[in-house]
């Protein structure tokens, strides 16, 4: 019924850039806030960026001034660009939508949905 698929990420160079995608598609009505999570190994996921529906941003401390999240509502589309990547920054990262779409049996129902993940990888 709704579906998130991820886009972008890969292996860099510290210091280097990545953006990542993520589309949702699917019988949905609207999209409030969408966001970006990571988990590196033998870690908790953790949030690294969020918008509102409105546009509002949150951001991880640990990445304050280096990544931008942003979102195109008409293409139910999130993206984070990050720049200035660290080792540190190695993780799956995965999108996150919380949004209301409709069932298969035509009920309205409100959903939050994962992407499947993405590896980025920086290199020191």
């Amino acid at each position: 019924q709704v579906q998130l698929v991820e886009s972008g990420g890969g292996l860099v160079q510290a210091g280097g850039s990545l953006r990542l995608s993520c589309a949702a598609s699917g019988s949905i009505l609207s999209i409030n806030a969408m966001g970006w999570y990571r988990q590196a190994p033998g870690k908790q996921r953790e949030l690294v960026a969020a918008i509102s529906s409105g546009g509002s941003t949150n951001y991880a401390d640990s990445v304050k001034g280096r990544f931008t999240i942003s979102r195109d509502n008409a293409k139910n589309t999130v993206y984070l660009q990050m720049n200035s990547l660290k080792p540190e920054d190695t993780a799956v990262y995965y999108c996150n939508a919380d949004l209301v779409f409709r069932s298969l049996d035509y009920v309205v129902r409100p959903g939050d949905y994962w992407g499947q993940g993405t590896q980025v990888t920086v290199s020191s």
